[in-house]
């Protein structure tokens, strides 16, 4: 096989592909089995029909073609290798000569992945929470804590924030009561925003036995609704005293020490966490903005389908389906599908920088790494290493695993580099950050299954004009 490769407008490039007769005689061979199973000759049994004897009732020029179409993908494979095209979609097929005989040439017409220079990504910086819990932060969540063993107490002064009053309300529309809204001797909590937010804001300095109206809209009628409410009590919450005894009493620790302790170390744990995400997300958004192309429907729609199937199976794991998903959330169908499209693109967009970066700087997969991508895939598939290599050599896809290692290099590369900041400006301590590096740390899948990462082995879709 020879092939040879054109530039084309449009992130295209065009192969032109030579086989030589010879190399297409196990095509041929193969399509006449494939023929020989599917007609029923009278005296011999399915798919024991000698070839002669086929060749005498079928056009030989039928099983040439079938040699061509079955046969083209695998010699296209070949030339994406030989000639190292990252193609993205299918290819369009065209056979210029040779569907007679002699030897068989055809054009593949196909697009390729963007390839971009950015600038910007030197000197960056991210700007996240701070990994630390405050001693507020600490505070208020022995507050929580303590709040499951307060009690309720009557006080004499307005309502505040907190207290829970005890209130008769009526809710009409034009002097007509909503049944909805019709309660009596109700227990609320003063900041709840459980019936609307104006009720919490009229009860702020309300007093007992005094009453107040106003209007506001709600959910339970159409335009606005006129409430009455009278305010029949008020109680204040009251806290247990945080003391060695009461925490030995309602916790599993010995000591006010202990709890304040714990409730640091797992405050801190999960502010940590959420730093080290804030970085990576954030980190993302800007490498996005560096990318400046025009993204095609060929790398677009693949990514959205894969996003939308892995959220599709996730929900079916928690027994919902898409549309529950939708309603549960309130999201229309258009805002769900322009969201999983900006995602996508946010995705792509930072695959092609940090794809970009590593070129720029000359980062590159060693064999080491590649025997340990190689192993990982093994160990996922329950397959050895060995026959992961062999496959992915057979399918043309090593220099592909080694662009997919060479990109997470290119993020590990930057996070070694970016300045971080809490959001107060005061550089972070790295050490309290996970910044490592996963497969999927832009959110695109990128692993690789062992027999083709793409497949472009079935085009019998395509006319070969």
């Amino acid at each position: 096989m020879k092939s040879t490769i054109e530039p084309l407008d449009g992130n295209q490039v065009k192969l032109s592909i030579t086989v030589e007769e010879p190399e297409l005689g196990p095509a041929i061979d193969k399509a006449w089995k494939k023929i020989a199973r599917e007609v029923r000759v009278p005296g011999f049994r399915n798919g024991k029909v000698p070839r002669k004897v086929l060749e005498a009732r079928i056009d030989p020029g039928y099983a040439r073609s079938e040699a061509i179409n079955d046969a083209a993908g695998d010699f296209y494979i070949r030339a994406l290798a030989e000639h190292d095209v990252d193609a993205v979609g299918q290819p369009d097929l065209e056979v210029t000569a040779g569907e007679e005989s002699g030897d068989v040439r055809f054009d593949a017409t196909v697009e390729v992945r963007p390839e971009v220079t950015i600038d910007g990504y030197q000197g960056m910086s991210v700007s996240i929470p701070t990994p630390n819990a405050s001693d507020d932060d600490v505070a208020d969540q022995i507050d929580r804590i303590r709040r499951m063993s307060s009690e309720l107490r009557e006080v004499s002064r307005p309502a505040a924030s907190d207290d829970v009053v005890r209130i008769d309300l009526t809710g009409s529309v034009d002097g007509v009561p909503l049944e909805a809204l019709q309660v009596e001797d109700f227990a609320y909590k003063v900041g709840s925003g459980a019936i609307v937010a104006e009720l919490d804001d009229q009860l702020r300095g309300l007093g007992e036995g005094e009453a107040v109206r106003f209007s506001a809209a709600h959910p339970a009628a159409e335009g606005v609704v006129d409430f009455d409410v009278t305010v029949r009590s008020i109680r204040e919450e009251v806290l247990p005293e945080l003391t060695d005894e009461w925490v030995r009493d309602a916790t599993e620790f010995e000591s006010v020490a202990e709890l304040r302790d714990d409730t640091t170390e797992r405050l801190s744990e999960s502010r940590r966490a959420q730093s080290s995400n804030a970085v990576h997300a954030e980190l993302g958004e800007q490498l996005a903005r560096l990318v400046d192309v025009e993204l095609s429907g060929a790398l677009v729609g693949p990514e959205m389908r894969s996003r939308l199937e892995n959220l599709v199976g996730g929900l079916a794991r928690q027994g919902i389906d898409l549309e529950t998903y939708l309603r549960l959330t309130g999201t229309e169908a258009t805002d769900f599908s322009a969201s999983l499209r900006n995602d996508a693109e946010t995705a792509l967009k930072v695959d092609l920088a940090l794809r970009a970066i590593a070129r720029q700087e000359g980062i590159e997969a060693t064999d080491a790494e590649l025997d340990e991508e190689l192993e990982r895939i093994a160990t996922r598939f329950d397959l050895s290493p060995e026959r992961v290599r062999s496959d992915m050599a057979a399918a043309h896809q090593l220099l592909a695993v080694r662009s997919e290692i060479g990109r997470r290099n290119a993020l590990a590369w930057l996070l070694d580099r970016i300045e971080i900041l809490d959001e107060t400006g005061v550089k972070v301590d790295r050490s309290q950050l996970d910044l490592s590096v996963d497969d999927d740390e832009d959110g695109h899948d990128h692993d690789h299954d062992h027999d083709h990462d793409h497949d472009h082995s079935d085009h019998d879709g395509h006319d070969h004009d």
